[in-house]
């Protein structure tokens, strides 16, 4: 017989009265003296599990009452309205098949009490059978689905940009160098005897590549794993992460601007309707301002103000920061909050930064001083979203690339000899965006299986 998902069960797809097959694992087993027994059984599916009802009339009723939680099991029965509270449904067994036991039920390290994300992690293989790490995996799963549904009905082209490359795009931070051979970190070979015949690194971004497909087909984005060797041990680092990063083509600021709040509140608007039971999981356990933070940027139209302006607000408020507050210097985290949680109190773009600051490929304003970038910040974290106009012209950005550069860059440049155009794009970090969602406060707890530094073990 076909298995149904529980799911479609708990959705009011099948009918009371049918006979239906499930598959999954128990997350508990409660024996009752009167012949009975209660089975909770999750797939995976949503979050809800449902009820199995198996009494001594089965064959196998005394093993059955012996099965621990984590067993995975394949249940054939009849679909019941249920008699208890929190379920409209139960399955009244007819066979209860054991598909794999545990095979020492006091080690099996997922047990129904409460435990630490820090131990979780320990344990990444088994902890998507928690009710937190598996919200994570459909959140993280429908939020995926959304970003690819955004682009492709705005015809939008994804494309795979290189994980191996030979450039730093943007001076990003540390890299991990790819190599063959054995010696090259102690330069005792040269980098013509490597595979590659020259230093070729895990990619930081796929900005730079992703601009070339911008320049022939329009409307174009990258959505993949990126690498950064920053040795750091925190909440908001991780050593691989997914970056989503769009990049239109005859499009200034404005209009990356527009395109940026329009992706963040569908996608938004789209992950609350499709994970709503997830998300009020999140809200219930881990943080009770996810469902506002969410409404907060499906509902305001996001303020737009020059970074000039953003330090002239924040200097104003007579506000004592850790971090002083300087033109020339970049906003951290606590001015950024400052501006979303108790200036502006909704989303905030911040436009025209200080070039000093800025990358090399950002477009000089016509002032000299300031560049065409914009970050997108929200209410509770600070930046989502970072940006800006492209340099489009090939004198602006060979005044900003050194030498080497050049020669590194050479199709990048060629890009703004061959018909180049005005273009702009954005990156945001697609972990960031599921913390933002979920109220989680490790960016490890939002990645199914995380690398940092010392552990790579799952």
């Amino acid at each position: 017989m076909t298995s149904h998902s529980v799911k479609n069960i708990n959705s009011h797809s099948i009918l009371v009265g049918e006979q239906v097959t499930v598959n999954g694992w128990l997350r508990s087993v409660r024996v009752s003296k009167g012949g009975f027994s209660f089975l909770s059984v999750h797939d995976g599916s949503c979050f809800d599990g449902i009820q199995v009802i198996a009494d001594n009339e089965l064959e196998n009723y005394e093993a059955v009452t012996h099965l621990s939680v984590g067993c995975a099991v394949s249940i054939n029965g009849e679909l019941r309205e249920s008699q208890g509270r929190g379920q409209d449904f139960e399955i009244q067994a007819s066979s209860i098949v054991v598909v794999g036991d545990v095979d020492d039920p006091e080690t099996y390290p997922i047990s129904k009490k409460r435990h630490t994300f820090e131990f979780l992690r320990t344990v990444a293989h088994l902890r998507p059978r928690t009710n937190t790490f598996g919200a994570m995996a459909r959140l993280r799963h429908n939020t995926a689905a959304a970003v690819h549904q955004y682009f492709d009905e705005r015809d939008f082209m994804w494309v795979n940009t290189p994980i191996i490359t030979a450039s730093d795009c943007e001076g990003a931070g540390e890299l991990f160098r790819v190599s063959v051979l054995d010696s090259i970190n102690n330069k005792q070979q040269s980098y013509e005897e490597d595979f590659f015949g020259q230093e070729t690194f895990l990619s930081v971004s796929g900005q730079l590549n992703v601009e070339s497909f911008c320049e022939a087909l329009t409307k174009v984005y990258t959505f993949g794993p990126t690498f950064r060797a920053e040795n750091s041990n925190t909440s908001r680092h991780l050593a691989e992460f997914w970056m989503i990063e769009p990049e239109i083509a005859f499009a200034d600021l404005e209009d990356n601007a527009d395109l940026a709040e329009s992706f963040l509140k569908v996608v938004c608007r789209t992950v609350l309707d499709r994970s709503l039971e997830d998300l009020e999981f999140f809200n219930k356990q881990i943080d009770n301002q996810v469902l506002n933070r969410i409404q907060g940027i499906i509902e305001n139209d996001f303020i737009r103000l020059d970074y000039s302006d953003a330090i002239k607000e924040l200097q104003a408020s007579k506000k004592k920061f850790e971090f002083p507050v300087e033109w020339g210097k970049d906003l951290q985290s606590e001015h950024e909050r400052f501006l979303t949680e108790n200036i502006f109190k909704v989303p905030v773009i911040v436009m025209n930064y200080p070039k000093i600051i800025k990358p090399f490929y950002m477009r000089q304003n016509d002032d000299g001083n300031t560049v065409a970038a914009m970050d997108v910040l929200v209410p509770g974290v600070g930046e989502i979203v970072g940006g800006s106009q492209r340099e489009e012209r090939l004198e602006y950005l060979d005044a900003r690339m050194t030498e080497p550069m050049k020669e590194e860059l050479w199709w990048y440049r060629d890009l703004r000899r061959y018909g180049t155009v005005p273009h702009a794009g954005f990156g945001v970090g697609f972990e960031r965006i599921l913390l933002y969602l979920s109220g989680m406060e490790n960016i490890r707890d939002a990645i199914p299986f995380p690398r940092v530094p010392k552990n790579a073990s799952f």
